[in-house]
């Protein structure tokens, strides 16, 4: 399958902010997912609701949410432009911050079903011994809690590959800098004679996706066998 310069732009940008969108969630999502299993305080019900939002709400919803906040002429858009020189909206790095928004609900609640399933016991023993509540954390939760983790940084690559509303809105379709696999699918399918085109990428999507999800099926049952040994 022979892909045309402007088809490997796209799949270079979309694998640039796939990753991007790993490294922006890896800590703020098992951090939100350690403390929605662990922690128990007041909001925290309006929390989950508010982190789970962009799975039930329309995703150009949430990209016009993002536009209103982050784009230039809003309050802090606007200053951030002004004071740092940075802007957001329209840029690579929209695209970004659109699939990170739309990704964070799947690996938050990944690493919380992980962090839930962590025998309390374990940490009570080490706690017992004396260990600190983060040593606690990074010796016993998260390494027991680990194929989860790399499930929802697998499944947040995957959500990030696939991102095409909020993008849309927020960080629009600009041939080189923002159109990632979906948008340039969408393109190819408004252009005469563009179907081919829209259907090879449609197969290049389908094929990573499908790729990330058994990587991360793997890695979990790979893992979970591990444990299994050392217990």
């Amino acid at each position: 399958m022979l892909l045309a310069a402007e088809e490997w732009e796209v799949l270079a940008l979309s694998a640039r902010v796939a990753l991007a969108c790993v490294c922006v969630l890896a800590i703020p999502g098992m951090a939100l997912g350690w403390l929605l299993a662990r922690v128990q305080f007041r909001g925290k019900m309006l929390l989950d609701a508010l982190l789970h939002a962009p799975l039930v709400m329309p995703p150009v919803v949430t990209g016009y949410r993002l536009l209103m906040g982050w784009g230039r002429r809003s309050c802090i858009g606007g200053w951030l432009h002004a004071h740092f020189g940075i802007t957001f909206a329209f840029t690579w790095k929209a695209a970004v911050v659109a699939s990170a928004v739309m990704a964070l609900p799947l690996m938050v609640r990944a690493v919380r079903l992980a962090v839930e399933l962590v025998d309390r016991r374990l940490e009570d023993a080490a706690r017992t011994l004396g260990a600190s509540p983060p040593r606690v954390l990074l010796t016993i939760t998260l390494p027991l809690a680990l194929p989860g983790v790399l499930t929802g940084l697998i499944l947040t690559f995957a959500r990030s590959l696939g991102e095409f509303g909020a993008t849309m809105i927020f960080a629009g379709n600009i041939a080189g800098e923002t159109r990632t696999l979906p948008l340039a699918i969408y393109t190819c399918l408004q252009v005469p004679d563009g179907e081919n085109a829209a259907v090879r990428l449609v197969l290049i999507s389908l094929v990573i996706s499908l790729v990330a999800l058994v990587v991360a099926e793997w890695l979990a049952l790979r893992m979970r066998r591990s444990q299994g040994h050392l217990t």
